[in-house]
């Protein structure tokens, strides 16, 4: 048993003035704490059960109520072709390869997915992952964790200092990795910034010079202009990254993305994006550009050489979700006008949202309190959001993010502008 003198708190010190080690009991009784003191600030997340598939209405905690806390912005998490391309998969596929794909083999659907999604996002190749995270990271250290016949060498990654975290530990991973990495944070969303940076470090002779960029940034729901984003990086000699995440399928008369909303489709040199949002909204992450990038991540990448290929009830849903986008846009369409029906109407209500076109619509409210109040308060009128505050977000800039989804109708925003309205005033948000 444990003596008194070793049982510490984490800010116990020694006589050196050095934290003592923690034992097992004292380190769990540490993190009880920080947890009491996340929810006496009213900060802690609580995850709210849901008792029914993911839809545009839900059942959740006993209620039916909107979702407007969903990446499901076409729709298909619960579409008929989505769900029947899914039985299909395991039907006629089975549940799993288990095991990555080098060594059991690949079955021809997941080579049939890397095609489709490299075609409609308008690349040579792309690969699977895991997810979207798993992508990010397999990138950044697939492709500068390795000489390429130069011994003597530096490379730089030019950065969004709002890009999604995926990229932030991709980053952290190959400096941490290769030591010869450097990395030039540019503030968010300044293309002057990054154009300056560039300009500053063109002499010093990088090996791999890189731009990365969300298409879409998932806290603010705004994207960038990457016109002007290609324009520089191909100025000086940049490899061009972006994460579509959040625009594939969004994005677009015709859904393929940011590219395609700034009339640069097939331009961009990397895409990374997910099939866990408008595409389905299960699992599953990709890369794509040129082939000879491709391939060589197939040999390289880490995450994808050490990690099981996605199960065949995925990949089927995914590919039957591209054909649906390439069959017609009438949900492209849906989504883009429930969109700024609610960006309209919920201004008119009173309340400050960060302006944009894209269905992530940040309803501000200040303070990490009265996100979670009004979280909690619109649940019980039915509306399904959740509030995010510091650090996902700036301090002092708290707020509901809302997602719009195809899955809505009329009805359902209408529904959720009254209960806004409702819980807005009541907790003094709008007067």
């Amino acid at each position: 048993m444990a003596s008194a003198s070793t049982d510490t708190q984490l800010d116990d010190k020694s006589s050196s003035g050095k934290s003592k080690p923690l034992n097992p009991s004292s380190l769990y009784r540490a993190l009880g704490r920080e947890l009491d003191q996340a929810k006496e600030a009213k900060t802690y997340k609580y995850e709210v059960p849901i008792e029914s598939d993911q839809s545009g209405v839900v059942m959740a905690d006993g209620r039916l109520c909107v979702m407007l806390a969903s990446n499901n912005y076409l729709g298909l998490a619960n579409h008929g072709r989505i769900k029947a391309a899914a039985s299909y998969g395991l039907e006629r596929y089975g549940y799993g390869m288990a095991s990555v794909r080098f060594i059991c083999g690949t079955q021809k659907i997941h080579l049939e997915l890397e095609e489709r999604i490299a075609a409609f996002l308008g690349t040579e190749a792309a690969i699977l992952h895991s997810s979207c995270f798993a992508a990010n990271e397999a990138f950044f250290t697939g492709l500068m964790a390795h000489e390429l016949g130069q011994s003597d060498y530096r490379d730089v990654i030019y950065s969004d200092q709002l890009n999604h975290a995926s990229i932030i530990d991709g980053i952290r991973l190959v400096r941490q990795a290769t030591k010869t990495t450097d990395l030039k944070a540019y503030k968010h969303n300044d293309l002057d910034a990054l154009q300056s940076s560039m300009k500053e470090n063109k002499d010093k002779n990088y090996r791999i010079s890189v731009g990365a960029t969300d298409g879409v940034f998932s806290m603010e729901g705004e994207y960038c202009d990457l016109s002007k984003f290609l324009s520089i990086c191909k100025e000086f000699g940049a490899l061009s990254f972006v994460d579509e995440s959040h625009s594939t399928g969004v994005l677009g008369k015709t859904g393929r993305g940011t590219p395609e909303h700034c009339g640069v489709h097939g331009q961009v040199d990397v895409i990374t994006g997910t099939l866990g949002k408008a595409l389905g909204g299960a699992a599953g992450g990709f890369i794509a550009g040129k082939k000879e990038l491709i391939d060589f991540l197939r040999q390289k990448s880490r995450p994808y050489t050490f990690s099981n290929t996605l199960p065949a009830p995925i990949v089927c849903a995914s590919i039957e979700a591209l054909k649906m986008l390439e069959e017609d846009n009438s949900l492209v369409e849906k989504l883009h006008d429930n969109t700024a029906y609610f960006r309209k109407e919920i201004k008119n209500l009173g309340f400050t949202i960060l302006e944009g076109v894209h269905p992530i619509v940040p309803v501000m409210v200040g303070e990490a309190s009265i996100a979670m109040d009004m979280s909690s308060e619109l649940l019980k009128e039915g509306v399904y959001v959740r509030g995010l505050w510091y650090p996902v977000v700036p301090q002092g800039e708290a707020r509901l993010r809302c997602q719009i989804s195809a899955a809505l109708g009329k009805g359902d925003i209408d529904h959720a502008l009254q209960a806004f309205k409702k819980v807005g005033k009541k907790l003094g948000v709008i007067s």
